[in-house]
């Protein structure tokens, strides 16, 4: 500012810059105009004035500008490499997206219970090109073996109470098939189980793993045959797996789900609908919130069915409004034993949060996706209309219909109105305005507590404040 009132004159001898007479030498004019540059005032004129050569001289600016950001730009690509092709750059990205699904291409037809489907997706996959590598000494590991689906986590903690995924596998092995007829694993769900259970083995082996736990949920509880199983997973693969109890379910349960419980929330009902049984807990938060969500847990239940269970005794695929009523009714009946006294928190202070396979389905289905996306189904709110609507919507297609949705796909076709029908059962007994949906689970509750059992996101706080002294 102070430039703009000084004589002209006192500008015209002031000496140009060595590069300023380097980038002359092309021609008079274009001389003119840098010097104009060098000349010209900083601030601009006031208005209704036409001082000579302004409009020559911020031409001239940018035409400088211009070439010098051309020039830094040729510079920087000489230092970092060109930029890849699109279609280059598109499968670099995808690299390690195929590496971490390696082994499930060659599954996809074996027929109709062929391991399923649902492979994480890319808020739960490796961070492609990501420069940041986890220390050797960082990476936690959690698997959970269910009736329906056998899932693998290996994650780096990050900032406190959160952590970001580095590998991921998922895959519907359907284990507790036929179990409630026979009371044991039978062979074909066995080597269903160990082949995905190979691949888990494979992912952990080829990481620096600091802590894992690996557990195994209703199916391998309630079988007769369940450790002869476990134990056989140990001689194939190396992994040694931990049969839990249910208490301890339903407590992961609302460890892995604690960041969606929000600040306003007074009371909440928490449900995990399983492939073998259905965990749920009810949680008191109006005192002093706890870093560890489950010390705020009042009462719980395990219910002793789930998916899988369910429609194989009422059958899955040709499901009348009968047959869905009859279903629901078995479910009330289990809840009517639970003794759990009436919840009153006020509408705004009290929700339900379902972690299951069925939830996650009817909030695809709700959002009509063309594809399951994790990132816009975990953690998004579906109101009590909304359930009713995409409830009565499934009960409406047929098995093929529901096997043609996206979101369903056949592995799941069979089983996704079992879930509704224990979902309404849960709905009745705690009505609520407003449900939300939370893709996670008991290995996000199993790495969550391992984390901070270890003092990690402790040891990490301590670091960030060191450097910013």
């Amino acid at each position: 500012m102070a430039e703009a009132g000084r004589p002209e004159e006192a500008l015209e001898a002031k000496p140009p810059r060595k590069r300023k007479r380097r980038r002359s030498r092309n021609g008079e004019p274009q001389k003119e105009a840098v010097s104009a540059v060098a000349r010209a005032p900083s601030a601009p004129s006031a208005p209704g004035t036409n001082a000579p050569g302004v409009a020559e001289s911020r031409s001239g600016e940018q035409s400088g500008k211009s070439r010098r950001g051309k020039r830094k730009a040729r510079n920087r690509r000489s230092l970092q490499g060109r930029p890849l092709p699109p279609s280059q750059a598109a499968g670099m990205a995808d690299a390690s997206r195929i590496e971490a699904r390696r082994g499930d291409a060659g599954e996809a037809q074996r027929g109709s219970h062929a391991p399923g489907r649902k492979v994480e997706q890319d808020a739960a996959a490796p961070v492609a090109g990501s420069r940041e590598r986890a220390p050797a000494d960082d990476l936690y590991a959690a698997l959970d073996l269910g009736t329906n689906n056998c899932r693998l986590l290996v994650a780096q903690p990050g900032r406190p109470g959160q952590f970001r995924v580095v590998d991921a596998f998922s895959r519907i092995v359907r284990l507790g098939e036929g179990l409630a007829a026979s009371g044991r694993l039978s062979d074909e769900a066995m080597d269903r189980a160990v082949d995905a259970l190979r691949i888990c083995a494979g992912k952990i082996r080829n990481r620096p793993i600091r802590r894992m736990r690996l557990i195994a949920t209703e199916a391998c509880r309630a079988a007769a045959n369940g450790e002869e199983f476990l134990k056989r997973v140990t001689e194939e693969t190396g992994l040694e797996l931990e049969i839990i109890n249910r208490e301890t379910e339903a407590r992961l349960a609302v460890s892995g789900c604690s960041s969606l419980v929000g600040r306003e929330a007074r009371s909440v009902v928490l449900f995990d609908i399983g492939g073998g049984s259905s965990e749920i807990a009810v949680l008191d938060i109006r005192d002093q919130r706890s870093s560890r969500l489950h010390h705020h847990i009042t009462h719980w239940t395990s219910l002793p069915v789930g998916v899988v269970t369910l429609s194989e005794r009422h059958g899955g695929q040709n499901v009348t409004p009968d047959v869905f009523a009859a279903m629901v009714a078995e479910v009330e009946g289990m809840l009517d034993r639970f003794d759990c006294p009436p919840i009153s928190a006020g509408k705004d202070g009290f929700y339900l949060i379902g972690t299951s396979g069925t939830v996650t389905t009817l909030a695809g289905v709700h959002l009509n996706l063309p594809r399951y996306d994790r990132r816009q189904v975990d953690g998004l709110w579906l109101s009590d209309p909304d359930v009713t609507a995409m409830q009565a919507k499934l009960l409406s297609w047929d098995f093929q219909a529901r096997a043609a949705n996206a979101c369903i796909g056949p592995d799941r076709a069979d089983l996704v109105l079992a879930g509704c029908a224990i979902l309404e059962a849960i709905r009745r007994r705690w009505p609520s305005e407003r449900m939300r949906v939370a893709d996670r689970g008991l290995r996000e509750g199993l790495l969550t507590d391992m984390m901070a059992d270890d003092g990690v996101w402790s040891r990490n706080r301590n670091r960030r404040n060191n450097r910013n002294r």
